[in-house]
């Protein structure tokens, strides 16, 4: 797995499937962030079937309505790539996009790390978003 290539640990995976809506996204997002071992968020986005603009769509409304704690980056490519990325720009969130997975696994994993690092010592971390 690429998160561990990068010395990360994932908390959990979870797909969507190729034809999930908005609405699912943001579900997928509530379940995410009820681990407390979540301490960032990755979405690769690999678009064949599934449409990254839907998606990204989704990732919107789950960080502006489930109030979002947790940095979230998102690699996008495939079919409607650059309408999500317009969307995710357009946004004004705080969404790390990437243009590659290595990056955004990379990425993930020094974040997650702020984080964790931030609970051994009790001190809470807030990643507001927007920022």
């Amino acid at each position: 797995d690429i998160i561990k290539l990068h010395g990360g640990d994932p908390a959990n995976f979870l797909d969507v499937g190729g034809g999930a809506s908005v609405e699912q996204v943001k579900s997928a997002f509530e379940l995410i962030t009820m681990d407390s071992n979540v301490q960032a968020i990755l979405v690769n986005i690999f678009g064949g079937i599934m449409r990254c603009d839907v998606i990204a769509q989704g990732i919107i409304k789950a960080t502006q309505e489930l109030a979002l704690r947790v940095p979230v980056v998102v690699r996008l490519q495939g079919s409607h790539e650059e309408d999500a990325r317009a969307l995710i720009t357009a946004s004004d969130l705080k969404i790390i996009a990437c243009d590659n997975l290595d990056e955004a696994a990379r990425k993930v994993v020094r974040l997650s790390t702020i984080v964790g690092m931030a609970n051994e010592e009790h001190i809470d971390v807030k990643f507001k978003l927007p920022i």
